[in-house]
């Protein structure tokens, strides 16, 4: 007999209840996202959703040919039916900035923008790294200025508040402009090819293709070399210092603490002037849980108009696991109603009044199934229901139903109400 199918590894289900392979239960999820819904909508962003596929060409295109991602993790194949190069999407900025220009939507307009969902990479699986993972993306189009970035950043510092997460901390760098960096990216490689016998694979790998990756490195034998190279600060112009000097001086204004980090240079190509990342000492080696930064020249390297760019994408996983390291649970979803009924008259009312119930706004579980009133009343209390509302087929037969507010050991007064009067009754006492 063949074995049972099981997910794909590095690609999880979300359970009602956490376990060991499912670890982050739904009702994290649900609460973090309605969070993120009002937090969004505080700020004016409005929601858009794009497809899961897309063609490979994008993402060559806008993330970058020699980027990690293009290059060893996106899960890119063939359309048997018409050859088409096809791609899962492996971030959220890229499909955006497609759609934006397919559907006209940054022709002389700004947008405040955010989408949500799955993405995927075929990296080793990690805690807080998966090969399906998912984010939160903030796009803002057509503001130039250093107030949006700021914005941006502010805002998250926000949501950490809303979230009640605590210790997470913000480092910032600028890239400066196309010109900066490529005077800075010549003197660089030079600087690079004199350390070439000390470079590992990967350094080597990108000393000429994306030498400032080669300057992020984790390997502690090439730390005093990546210090010691040349800083891309000190290629930057008037205009990109000046920039730099706004979004810091607004931050400083906000109260929200930074570390500037000249080798932050995150590990996607589009990126421009100011860089952030918002990091947790709590999980390890996953430690960036939100990370983003300015664009400004996307849009025209996918086809559009030029058009300023600047955004951000959440971790999904990673902040809620953040979340339950710092003990923070989402706030109870328990029915307010369980109704126990007995006898076929009696499952017909019940039937009839948890729909009456749930119309007057109030969520109700419906017990099914048969048993005993003691093993239902069992039930209702494990349920965490405020209330249990007991319909038998006398009450039935009379129109009428008991109502006992729950305790932890099933006790509490019974009362005898009409079946119509139930919900006035439990809204009154809320």
């Amino acid at each position: 007999m063949s074995k049972t199918i099981q997910s794909i590894k590095g690609m999880n289900d979300a359970l009602p209840i956490a376990n060991k392979a499912a670890p982050i239960p739904t009702p994290v999820w649900l609460h973090f996202e309605a969070v993120v819904r009002d937090w969004l909508a505080a700020y004016g962003y409005e929601q858009m959703r794009t497809p899961v596929l897309e063609y490979t060409a994008l993402f060559v295109r806008g993330v970058g040919e020699h980027t990690d991602i293009v290059e060893k993790e996106m899960y890119s194949f063939e359309d048997s039916l018409n050859g088409d190069q096809l791609v899962l999407r492996p971030e959220g900025t890229a499909g955006c900035v497609r759609a934006c220009i397919e559907h006209g939507l940054l022709y002389n307009q700004t947008q405040r923008l955010w989408y949500t969902g799955p993405m995927f990479r075929h990296e080793r699986p990690q805690k807080g790294r998966y090969r399906q993972f998912h984010q939160v993306g903030v796009e803002a189009f057509g503001f130039a200025g250093a107030e949006v970035d700021a914005e941006l950043i502010a805002m998250l510092a926000d949501l950490w508040q809303r979230l009640g997460l605590t210790g997470l901390q913000l480092e910032l760098n600028s890239l400066g402009d196309v010109a900066e960096r490529a005077a800075h990216r010549a003197e660089l490689i030079a600087y690079l090819e004199k350390h070439v016998d000390i470079l590992d694979e990967d350094g080597k790998r990108r000393l000429y293709t994306n030498p400032l990756r080669v300057l992020d490195t984790k390997n502690p034998a090439l730390q005093e070399m990546a210090e010691n190279a040349p800083r891309l600060a000190d290629f930057l112009g008037e205009e990109s210092r000046a920039h730099f000097a706004r979004v810091r001086q607004l931050l400083d204004d906000a109260g929200i603490a930074y570390t500037l980090n000249d080798r932050l240079v995150r590990g996607l190509d589009y990126y421009n002037r100011t860089v952030f990342e918002w990091t947790t000492s709590e999980l390890g080696a996953q430690a960036t849980v939100a990370a983003g930064g300015r664009y400004d020249g996307l849009v025209e390297q996918l086809g559009g108009k030029p058009c300023p760019g600047v955004g951000f994408g959440i971790g999904i996983e990673r902040l809620l696991l953040l979340l339950e390291v710092q003990g923070i649970n989402p706030p109870a979803s328990n029915p307010d109603v369980y109704l126990i009924n007995d006898g076929d008259a009696a499952g017909r009312a019940a039937f009839g009044v948890a729909r009456a119930l749930r119309a007057a706004g109030l969520k109700v579980v419906l017990h099914a199934g048969g048993g005993s009133f003691k093993s239902q009343f069992k039930k209702a209390d494990a349920s965490g229901a405020r209330y249990a509302v007991v319909i038998g087929e006398s009450e039935a037969e009379a129109g009428t139903a008991n109502l006992k507010r729950l305790t932890g050991d099933g006790g509490g007064e019974q009362i005898t109400l009409p079946q119509a009067g139930l919900a006035a009754q439990i809204l009154a006492a809320a």
